[in-house]
């Protein structure tokens, strides 16, 4: 059986603590984890121009096994209840309604009687995606697009993360699979952990994750200064008794959320090792501008003047333009900002809010005081911070490794692509590790993955689709799921390829619209010849029900699922069908 590891190497510009927690790290874990043989090669250390350390890499650790039988755990679960409207329209409020039923899917492979009394638990674990922790009053942010379109800007955006930390403390709760009741081994964000590409939400998002305190707020420490106290009926002011369009839609008024949505929260952070991917809004400034050195778009995301309103033309030209991708290099947006300098607002001034680069996120990964669990750097290396990559292996179980892609654009726009050295990187790693079940983990789906524009750090290496990438996959007959989010609705989709492989393509929810889901994924061996990967839904821990005068961190985390759920022009099929949220998935096992 072959195994995976991280090859860690110090670079320029690393900090020597970080260097120092990812070798410290391994050194205390190494008869714990299940690290890589010798030799084999990371992402990093394969494109590194530079010598990469032959060490053993942040190592995987997991919760130890019940003493007692294993047992189905389903409380938590979407198999036990799911938050449920109340009424069909108006502003509607959430109550506890019936739980999904599990639905098996047999396109790879027919289900075969008895392989519940046969099948042997292979790994079981947590995929969250898409939280965007969002600092809502940040200067570039477009809330002004709601001229336009009423859910550019959504009202539970101020609660981000408070439903965070509820989804992280539903996570914690449970004590194994809902099918096998396997021990969760570790969690995985598949991208956009954050929203504007802020300094701010970066640390937010690591915190939440590795546990600490929070408070959600930028500029004035002493009041909130964004869209919601601005006076504007276009957004809800819930402090206000003007009556906004939300409002005219059944909003509340609710004196004091503005003070309590900004107030310091602590979040307990995972109980279980927990792995990184990127995202579009992790790696651009708003998640589709190439325009990393930017000085003016730099000034004015710390700077003092904010634009808060727009006309309905003007509004659904900007749109266009982004939806279009007729502006990767953000420069007819920057030349817009100016010709409206003299309609933005004044606020403060923060240094916090400035953008981060692909290196200042691998940076902060690697930084003890975001170590939580584990692993060191989480996934990401000091050999990867040398070599500009965001993408590894690492080791699931004995017989699964895990791969985790970087599917972002650095040429702009917010649909992904893969470099020509990635794709070659994951094809070795896949036949290197063919005795081992794979499951692969990126942000972009295989639809969502058709820009190509070159990569500005490497402008003649080529950018491939979604396309090439399921082809690569298909190859593999290890290849048994390819997880990812981006679209923010629940989708599984069966891959096959010309050689005989296949394998399931499994998108999940966002945390930021509802119904705001995680996954917990599963993955059994039959004993007859078929594998079967199971997914099952979670919802946070925080009350589907509100109380709109409980402004404490739990009543502002139920508050945001109900918001979410009435937010303007919301998609209502974000969900997905039942073969789309519970479900059994067969494979053929080679």
């Amino acid at each position: 059986m072959s195994r995976t590891r991280s090859v860690t190497g110090s670079g320029p510009g690393v900090h020597r603590r970080a260097v120092l927690a990812v070798t410290g790290a391994v050194a205390l874990s190494a008869g714990a984890g299940l690290a890589l043989r010798p030799g084999e090669r990371t992402a990093a250390a394969a494109d590194a121009t530079g010598p990469a350390a032959d060490a053993t890499g942040p190592v995987l650790t997991s919760r130890e096994a019940p003493a007692a039988p294993l047992a189905p755990y389903t409380r938590g679960t979407t198999l036990a209840s799911v938050a449920t409207p109340r009424g069909t329209s108006g502003y509607r409020r959430l109550g506890d309604g019936p739980g999904w039923r599990r639905v098996v899917r047999g396109e790879l492979a027919g289900p075969r009687s008895g392989r519940a009394g046969r099948r042997v638990p292979l790994a079981a674990f947590v995929q969250l995606t898409d939280l965007h922790l969002t600092d809502t009053q940040h200067p570039l942010r477009l809330e002004y697009l709601r001229a336009t379109d009423p859910h550019a800007w959504r009202p539970q955006e101020a609660l981000t993360v408070q439903g965070a930390i509820a989804l992280v403390e539903r996570v914690n709760a449970l004590r194994g699979g809902p099918v096998t009741g396997a021990p969760l081994r570790f969690a995985m964000t598949t991208g956009d952990n954050t929203d504007n590409n802020a300094r701010t939400e970066l640390d937010w998002f690591l915190t939440v994750m590795s546990g600490g305190r929070i408070t959600p707020n930028s500029g004035d420490p002493r009041h909130y200064e964004g869209v919601q106290n601005s006076g504007l009926t276009r957004y809800w002011q819930p402090d206000a008794a003007v009556r906004d369009a939300d409002k005219r839609l059944g909003f509340p008024h609710i004196e004091g959320f503005l003070a309590a949505a900004i107030r310091e929260v602590r979040s307990p952070g995972l109980n279980l090792p927990w792995y990184s991917t990127v995202g579009n809004h992790d790696a651009m400034p708003l998640g589709c501008y190439a325009s990393h050195g930017d000085s003016y778009l730099a000034e004015l995301a710390v700077g003092g003047r904010k634009l808060m309103e727009l006309s309905a033309a003007e509004a659904k030209r900007l749109q266009s333009a982004l939806k279009d991708d007729r502006d990767p290099r953000g420069v007819r947006y920057r030349e817009f900002l100016a010709a409206h300098a003299r309609a933005m607002r004044p606020v403060t001034p923060d240094e916090r809010r400035a953008p981060f680069t692909p290196a200042d996120y691998l940076t902060a990964h690697l930084d003890p005081a975001h170590l939580g669990p584990g692993p060191a750097g989480h996934g990401y290396s000091a050999a990867n911070l040398q070599a500009g990559t965001q993408y590894y292996a690492f080791r699931i179980a004995d017989d699964v490794i895990g791969v985790s892609l970087d599917t972002t654009d650095p040429g702009g726009h917010y649909e992904g692509s893969i470099g020509a050295a990635q794709l070659a990187w994951l094809d070795r790693t896949l036949t290197e590790h063919r005795d081992a079940h794979a499951v692969v983990f990126s942000h972009h789906t295989s639809r969502t993955m058709d820009n190509t524009r070159p990569d500005p750090a490497r402008p003649d290496e080529a950018r491939h689709t979604g396309a090439d990438l399921l082809a690569v996959l298909a190859r593999h007959r290890n290849v048994a799921a390819w997880v990812n989010g981006h679209i923010h609705r629940n989708a599984v989709t069966p891959h096959t390829g010309p050689d005989g492989g296949s394998f399931w393509e499994i998108s999940t929810a966002s945390h930021v619209d509802h119904p705001q889901l995680a996954r917990v994924i599963e993955l059994t061996d039959n004993k007859d010849g078929t594998l079967s990967v199971f997914t099952t839904l979670v919802e946070s821990a925080a009350p589907a029900r509100t109380d709109v005068t409980d402004l404490s961190q739990t009543g502002l985390a139920a508050l945001y699922r109900e918001l979410s759920l009435n937010a303007p022009g919301a998609r209502t099929d974000l969900a997905g069908g039942a073969g789309d949220r519970n479900t059994e998935l067969l494979l053929e096992k080679d």
